[in-house]
């Protein structure tokens, strides 16, 4: 018995032991960001700030797409600058990057990829948290959208699809960025199904879109990628479905994973000429018989054939250009503004 609790005991301390190692990995990495800050911040009053072109920033870096993006960027070389609300819902994160770490071909330069990943504390949602957390990044990649579990919060899509996405604009704006890769959603510019069925959950594509618009008009050079629907489709779905990749407006539904999405919005940082401007919607369709193609094979050819976007002012959702935070599924059309068929016969 003696010897049971014995085992069980150094078990025990085993466990805690590994959990403390995980959080102090955390804590390494937020210090590492608060000195960076530091020193980051003297030089710049001194001499301006300079950007590091093979740093990132990832906002929602602990979402579906967010940490998926984090991982692939760091396999390809990147430092990684990843915004978090909070330090502990890092550590899963951190855990996978860790995990990266035993496979050799994640392996870069022989550093130790945790060692180019930032935990950076930044709640979208509070302006002055955000220029501080982009940091000396070149590129910003946002992620983020409203938690759709929780359907009784009216104001959701609003305040992170549309409001903390323009504070994430606005303020990579300023910090005069070299590029910004916005994750939206197929069919955000569209109305009809499956739009109305997503647009229950009040009104997220409309603010989507308004997103969309808000970046466009920034003046960043930017990236919109609209991926289908990515809830059911597991990381292994790349092995049976190859990307499909188009300009914008082209597809109503389709489906693709969220490991296929970081992947994509990975290779582009990597390359961001080929995607200059441009609006790319992603899919995916069934791969035949020895036709499986890996990763970026095909994303070189299918992004060049994409021209850039011309997005003009006239979206399907002029009608609600006043529009204010939703109080119903269903955001009321605009009393002040012409309907979209008078704004149409206007133009012709």
């Amino acid at each position: 018995m003696k010897l049971g609790s014995l085992r069980l005991a150094s078990t025990r301390t085993s466990c805690r032991t590994e959990r403390n190692r995980e959080r102090t990995t955390v804590r390494h990495a937020l210090m590492r960001n608060r000195g960076s800050n530091l020193c980051a911040s003297a030089a710049s009053r001194q001499e301006g700030e300079t950007k590091d072109k093979v740093t990132v920033f990832v906002a929602g870096a602990t979402g579906r797409v967010g940490s998926r993006t984090v991982r692939e960027l760091l396999k390809l070389g990147f430092w990684v600058r990843a915004g978090v609300r909070s330090a502990q819902r890092a550590e899963v994160l951190v855990q996978s990057v860790q995990e990266m770490m035993h496979d050799d071909k994640a392996e870069s330069s022989g550093m130790q990829l945790i060692e180019k990943l930032e935990i950076v504390e930044c709640d979208l949602e509070k302006q002055e948290n955000i220029r501080p957390a982009i940091g000396n990044a070149s590129i910003v990649v946002c992620c983020i959208g409203a938690n759709e579990k929780e359907v009784f919060d009216v104001t959701g899509p609003f305040r992170i699809d549309y409001r903390a996405t323009k504070s994430l604009i606005e303020a990579a704006t300023v910090a005069n960025v070299d590029h910004f890769i916005l994750v939206t959603s197929l069919g955000t510019n569209k109305i009809g199904f499956p739009a109305f069925l997503l647009n229950l959950f009040w009104g997220v594509l409309i603010w989507k879109k308004k997103a969309e618009e808000t970046l466009v008009a920034s003046g960043i050079p930017y990236t919109i990628v609209r991926p289908g629907g990515m809830e059911r489709p597991t990381d292994s779905f790349k092995e049976t479905h190859n990307l499909v990749l188009a300009k914008e407006d082209t597809y109503f539904r389709g489906l693709v994973s969220n490991l296929q999405v970081a992947e994509l919005v990975a290779f582009i940082a990597k390359d961001r000429r080929l995607s200059y401007c441009k609006v790319i919607e992603e899919i995916t369709g069934e791969s035949e018989s020895g036709t499986l193609q890996h990763a970026s094979s095909g994303f070189e050819v299918e992004i060049i054939n994409i021209k850039v976007s011309k997005m003009g002012s006239l979206s399907p959702y002029s009608m609600y250009d006043d529009l204010k935070p939703p109080t119903s599924p269903t955001p009321t059309p605009s009393q002040t503004t012409a309907s979209l068929k008078e704004i149409v016969t206007e133009q012709d």
